[in-house]
């Protein structure tokens, strides 16, 4: 695709999830999972993260709760490897997932944590 909001948003994409997880996602697309790859990159990435109403820090401490409400533990981890990528501290990222766990639940956020810690300290050693 090359329209301008994919352009922006595979730039945003790899600024966030770092290039090493796009480029692993892209490779792993089919013909059939395709659309989806470029339906999220353009819309997703290039049209709402692009937009100037919100640092990308507080757009991933959103994604965190809602990922946590959602319980999809494999996107919340990648999520929180943003999340560090955008500067959120550890910090942040436990009282996010306890606001959620008063929200959307306790498990859920017992099992966000369990995701996030483990994501935090492979982030960590892979500094």
């Amino acid at each position: 695709m090359n329209s301008s909001a994919y352009q922006q948003g595979m730039q945003i994409r790899r600024d966030v999830l770092g290039d090493a997880h796009v480029e692993k996602s892209l490779s792993n697309a089919t013909d059939f999972s395709r659309p989806i790859q470029d339906l999220v990159t353009e819309y997703c990435w290039g049209t709402v993260w692009s937009r100037p109403g919100l640092e990308r820090k507080t757009r991933s401490l959103i994604n965190l709760a809602m990922l946590t409400a959602l319980n999809r533990s494999h996107e919340l981890a990648v999520h929180v490897r943003g999340a560090a990528n955008n500067g959120c501290t550890d910090e942040e990222i436990q009282e996010v997932l306890i606001q959620a766990a008063i929200y959307a639940g306790v498990p859920a956020a017992l099992e966000s944590f369990r995701v996030a810690e483990a994501t935090l300290n492979e982030v960590r050693a892979n500094a």
